[in-house]
């Protein structure tokens, strides 16, 4: 069975929601037989200006039109349930455009550690606040979660490189009606929306497996 995972890596729902689906697949009893990939969305596809550098308080302060106080205190209930699943969370966390680092995972896909590098990427960025768009970073960040750093340098200076792949994802995330994430797509058959209970995530794979099964 295989598991479709539309998300981006600046979403803090995803961010939960992944771990809430990870606690459910430990104690699925076919976890072994589950294949998980994680498919590119960008929350703001919007180029960042050159040279401006913002935090997440004031991006969603001038992006919803609240107050820093009313931003604050969206975060601090995020941060809550980041906290209760166990995840480190810094409210200090810069914000930028997702595509490259999107093609970067893309790539480690391709060989095999994917996952390992989402885990990293999410650990700098949500936990640490790093500044996971400057490409020194990201290449430190994919060389420790076991990718050639010389070649994600490459990726990263070449703007075409796995920008298709990217692309691809968001154009099937559009075809499925998907226009938030997280979104988890079970056997391409059966559809959850968002950070669900961990419970709910026990109840899909069930189902999906059951399905698969029959």
């Amino acid at each position: 069975m295989r598991v479709d995972i539309w998300s981006d890596v600046v979403c803090p729902w995803c961010y939960v929601g992944k771990a809430r689906f990870e606690k459910a697949l430990t104690g699925f009893a076919h976890r072994d037989q589950v294949e998980v990939v994680y498919r590119s969305f960008e929350l703001d596809p919007t180029p960042r200006p050159a040279g401006r550098r913002q935090k997440v308080l004031e991006m969603l302060s001038e992006k919803y039109g609240m107050s820093l106080a009313d931003a604050r205190q969206a975060e601090d209930h995020v941060a809550g349930l980041a906290r209760a699943e166990g995840l480190g969370y810094d409210s200090q966390r810069p914000v930028g455009n997702t595509f490259d680092l999107h093609r970067v995972l893309q790539h480690a896909r391709e060989k095999g550690v994917q996952h390992e590098l989402l885990v990293a990427i999410y650990q700098a960025y949500f936990a640490e606040g790093r500044e996971i768009f400057d490409i020194p970073v990201v290449t430190e960040i994919a060389a420790g979660a076991g990718l050639d750093a010389g070649t994600v340098g490459n990726i990263l200076e070449n703007s075409d490189l796995y920008a298709d792949a990217v692309k691809r994802d968001e154009q099937e995330a559009g075809q499925l009606g998907i226009t938030g994430v997280p979104f988890f797509v079970f056997d391409m058959a059966l559809g959850v929306s968002g950070a669900q209970a961990t419970d709910t995530f026990t109840h899909a794979l069930t189902q999906a497996w059951d399905r698969t099964a029959a």
